[in-house]
Order: structure tokens, then C-alpha cells, then sequence
């Protein structure tokens, strides 16, 4: 008896195609939808949007749905059609409703109404082969169908097959979520953009993102476990939110929680395709005890065609923990104040260059200059050590401003909640020595309180939508998402244990003005998967997204 020597593995990749079309339900993505929107299709909500499963599901979900509605109403206004034309017969229940199985026209037109639709078994099966590598990634092709795997082990000389094959086929692949894009809501009075170049910035102006994405070392299912496993695994999300940001079309790009083997291997390489150059800091490790190549960290992107590099600035705030125990900390209680204040967080600091198409190198009058703080600071459990790391790197970037007359963005994940002593300090230039914050300071490191200042005139650029006069009906629904007693976001942050605001874009006033800010979630739409992240939204965390115009410069 001779012995096989098993060898390479054959891997074949089949899918099973019929020609029966039917819909997708956009609540529960694995069953066949029955029931079509009609007010959907008269607005021209996305399609896949429109169906459901069954009149219960299209209940339970009108709350959220009717959002859909009102966006695409106040889209449809904006173009000068009555708005009661479209959604007077719309404004209870369900009766907005087809019977899709009924409804020949919805599903049978020479331009389907439903662009997603898909196949079912029935009968007779055929499998096409879509790849023969040891990894898939389902197309648009595979949606609606069953994929097939099939392994078979062949011998190594001969390369002829040995024993059998084994098979694995899954479920009917479904489309990936896609959450209604979030439009850019002009702030000066009225509810529309003007004049945008082929990125989407107005002429003159550049655009800031900041978003905490999440890394994937925090994102289990044990604080997560209201996600589906799928749409919490990395590979998922790590598209999902590249889509998204990308889908931004910002000039500059501050992500916070970056792990650095993400950065390397993906965000970087990826963005760069898109224009970006990048710079990254990772946390410290004098705390952390995992793996070292998955520490998270800031990473702050730029197009290479707007701005060019001019400086990078790195802040550890471990350094200054220990430079402020070694000056004022008692040596016999420098052990217990290291404790408390090492943290291992960061923040980077970047100056730019805007680059002028208008301008040459013998006008250097022209060089604008902007100076942009990428941070994610210590958890709001420890109030003192948070409220010393905004104002260490407050002080750090006045420093800077002495140096250059340059305007200064300051953005990221502050864990602080509005009226809290940070938010004071950054939004106010002080903090107020009564504040209920400083009553925790068992270093002594915020003493005396008067020295909780700074100089920069610094704005949230949010705040805006608070504070602004204007009317229509986009600008009223962010008002709506406003908190009137901070003037800035209800929140930013959303799980199914917190919902509040934590992430700011902080602005100086006296250089910059904000001309646009992207429009801020419901959090009833959110709630409908409970929370983030969610299958449509990859992060804890919401994007923000604002445009910026550079005050004239006074002349010296």
C-alpha cells in the first residue's frame, strides 16, 4: 500500500444563482421584504431603505423611518416642491405602505425600483465559480445569494485528488448597511452650500475632521455585545469606516484610538491613495500592557495638494508628569502622584502650510500658516488628572502663538463633558475657582486655581449651530440637537451605558470662521440598534466635520 504525500489543498469558491427576484427587508437583511414605502419612492429615498418584512416590522420602525422622510422633505423644499403634496397622506401608522407581492409594478418595471434586488433557490440550482484563493470577499454580484466553499486535498507529485471534499455553504449574503449620508449645513443663515469645487469645499475654504474610530482592541462583545459579532469584526469596520471618512472629502483628517499595526498597514497606505499624507503618534507605554504593535494613537492626515508639512510637535503627557512631581510633589508621595497622573495619553501638534495656486515663492507675505492639536485625553474618571492634561497642552500650544501669528485648531477626544472644568477651560479661557471639578485634587496639581487659564481665543466650532441666526428647516433640526444651556452637541458619544458629548473641534476666533458644519445624528435613528457602534456606524464615536475660511490678516 502506497502513501499519499498530501499536498496542496484545492480551494474552490462557488455561488448559487437562480433567475427569481425578490426584495430585501432593510430592518431584517435576511428576509424577503413584503411591504414597499410608497412615500420612500414618491421622495426618492434610497430604495433599500424603503422595504419591509412584515407590517409589524414596518410599525416598529416607523419612529425611525420618518426621519427618512423628513430629510428627503426638507431635500424636496429646498427644491421648490409642497411638501403636504408629498407627505400629507403619510403622517400616521403604516398606511404608507404596498403590498411589494402584489404590486407588479414595483418589482417587475423596465427600471426596478429596488436596485438590490435578489435571488432565491428554487428548484434547480446553479453554482458559479467566483475564486479559487484561500480568501473571499463577497462582491455586489453575491448579494442575495448562497456561497459555497469547497476544500479538496490533492497529493503533491501527482496532483490528483485524494479522498473528499469538504463543502461549507453560507447563508444568502446581504448588502452592508449604509447609513443616510450626513450633509454640510452652511452656517451663515441658510440651509444650503453655494458654490462647491469637485471635493466639495467651497472655493477658498478646507475642511476638519475628527473622529475617535474606535480601535479594535476595545471594541468586544462584552462592551458591545448589542452589535452583531459580524459588524464589530474588524475587517467589516475597517472598510466601513474608511468609506466614511473618505466620504468626507476633508482637507485634514484627525483620527483618535489608531492602533499603530492599523495605521501602518492600512489607514496610512489606503489614505495615501486618496491624496493624504500622514503623521502619527502613538500612546506611551508606561500603562499599557498588551501588545505593543496594536497601542493605540493620533493620527492626523492631510491632502498633499493643499497643505505641505512644515513642523510636527509631539506631547507625552507622561514627561510632564513626572517634570511636575520632580517640581512640586514631596519626594515621600512621588510614587502615589505618578500613579495617578501617567496615563500614557498623547496629543500631536502639526503646522501646515496652505499651499496657493495663486501665489509663487517670491510672496512670502502670502505664507499661511495653521496650526492644527490632534489629542485624545485621560477617561473623565479622574477629573484633576484630565482637566491638568487639557491645560498642559493649552499652555504648550500658547507657546506656539507667542512664536507665530497662526491660526490654531484643536480637536479630538477630550472625555469631557460639557460644563465640565475642561470644557470651561478650553471654551472659556478659565475655569471658575468654585467649580464642583476642582474639589478633587488630592495632588494639589490644580492649586492655585486662578493659574487654570489660558490665552487663546478659543471656540467650539459646534457652538455655532447654537448660536447662529437663521431659518429653514435643516437649521432647526440641528438647533433641535443642541444643548441650550452649553450650546454644543447633545452628544458625540453613544453607547448603551453612556450618551453624551466628548469630541470638540475648538477653533481661534480672531483668525478663523467656520462657514459649514456636518450635521449631527438623531439619536432615535441610532436607537434603533441600540446603540454605537452599530452595522451603519463602525465607531462609538460620531464624526465631526467642519469648514473653515482664514480671516484676512491685519496689516502690520
Amino acid at each position: 500500500m502506497s502513501a499519499h504525500k498530501v499536498g496542496p489543498k484545492l480551494l474552490n469558491r462557488y455561488r448559487i444563482q437562480t433567475d427569481r427576484k425578490v426584495s430585501i427587508c432593510s430592518i431584517h437583511p435576511s428576509k424577503q421584504a413584503t411591504l414597499q414605502c410608497i412615500g420612500c419612492v414618491k421622495v426618492k429615498v434610497p430604495p433599500a431603505k424603503s422595504f419591509h418584512c412584515t407590517p409589524k416590522c414596518f410599525s416598529d420602525a416607523w419612529r425611525h423611518h420618518l426621519v427618512l422622510h423628513e430629510r428627503a422633505s426638507s431635500a424636496v423644499n429646498e427644491n421648490g416642491t409642497e411638501e403636504e403634496e408629498l407627505f400629507g397622506r403619510f403622517s400616521s401608522g403604516v398606511s404608507g405602505a404596498v403590498n411589494t407581492s402584489s404590486s407588479s409594478n414595483l418589482n417587475n418595471a423596465s427600471t426596478p425600483i429596488n436596485p438590490a434586488s435578489i435571488s432565491e433557490r428554487s428548484g434547480g440550482e446553479t453554482w458559479f465559480e467566483v475564486g479559487r484563493s484561500r480568501t473571499y470577499t463577497p462582491s455586489a454580484d453575491d448579494i442575495g445569494h448562497e456561497l459555497k466553499f469547497e476544500c479538496l486535498p490533492v497529493d503533491s507529485e501527482t496532483r490528483i485528488p485524494v479522498g473528499s471534499s469538504s463543502t461549507v455553504t453560507t447563508a444568502r449574503v446581504i448588502p452592508a448597511p449604509s447609513p443616510c449620508p450626513r450633509r454640510m449645513i452652511k452656517v451663515g443663515g441658510a440651509d444650503f452650500l453655494g458654490h462647491l469645487d469637485h471635493d466639495g469645499a467651497s472655493s477658498g475654504t478646507f475642511k476638519v475632521l475628527s473622529y475617535n474610530i474606535l480601535a479594535d482592541q476595545h471594541a468586544t462583545s462584552e462592551l458591545y455585545g448589542y452589535c452583531p459579532s459580524w459588524a464589530l469584526a474588524w475587517p467589516y469596520r475597517r472598510q466601513n469606516l474608511l468609506k466614511e471618512i473618505i466620504g468626507y472629502h476633508a482637507d485634514i483628517v484627525c483620527l483618535q484610538e489608531v492602533q499603530s499595526d492599523h495605521f501602518e498597514e492600512f489607514f496610512s497606505p489606503e489614505l495615501d491613495k486618496h491624496g493624504y499624507q500622514a503623521l502619527y503618534k502613538k500612546k506611551t507605554i508606561e500603562v499599557y500592557n498588551g501588545n505593543v504593535n496594536r497601542i493605540d494613537g493620533c493620527a492626523t492626515f492631510f491632502r498633499r495638494d493643499r497643505f505641505s508639512h512644515v513642523k510636527k510637535y509631539e506631547v507625552e503627557f507622561n514627561k510632564a508628569a513626572q517634570s511636575l512631581t520632580d517640581a512640586v510633589i514631596q519626594p515621600g508621595q512621588k510614587k502615589l502622584a505618578l500613579n495617578r497622573l501617567i496615563k500614557d495619553n498623547i496629543a500631536l501638534i502639526v503646522v501646515l502650510e496652505e499651499k496657493f495656486s495663486n501665489q509663487g515663492i517670491d510672496n512670502p507675505s502670502q505664507r499661511q500658516l495653521l496650526c492644527v492639536a490632534n489629542t485624545h485625553v485621560n477617561v473623565h474618571d479622574h477629573k484633576d488628572v484630565n482637566l491638568w492634561q487639557v491645560h498642559t497642552l493649552l499652555k504648550g500650544l500658547e507657546k506656539i502663538a507667542i512664536s507665530a501669528d497662526i491660526p490654531m485648531l484643536v480637536c479630538g477626544d477630550f472625555n469631557s463633558v460639557p460644563g465640565s472644568a475642561s470644557h470651561a477651560l478650553l471654551a472659556m479661557g478659565k475655569v471658575d475657582q468654585l467649580h464642583p471639578d476642582l474639589g478633587v485634587d488630592p495632588l494639589g496639581i490644580l492649586r492655585p486655581p486662578n493659574k487654570l487659564n489660558h490665552q487663546l481665543p478659543l471656540v467650539s466650532a459646534y457652538s455655532t449651530f447654537a448660536r447662529m441666526v437663521g431659518v429653514g428647516l435643516g437649521l432647526d433640526l440641528q438647533r433641535r440637537k443642541m444643548d441650550p444651556t452649553t450650546n454644543e452637541p447633545l452628544f458625540t458619544h453613544c453607547t448603551r451605558d453612556f450618551i453624551g458629548t466628548l469630541d470638540y473641534i475648538f477653533y481661534t476666533a480672531d483668525s478663523l470662521t467656520v462657514e459649514s458644519l456636518l450635521e449631527l445624528l438623531d439619536e432615535d435613528s441610532l436607537r434603533k440598534d441600540t446603540a454605537l457602534p452599530s452595522p451603519e456606524w463602525s465607531s462609538d464615536h460620531i464624526a465631526l466635520l467642519a469648514e473653515f475660511r482664514c480671516k484676512p490678516r491685519m496689516r502690520r
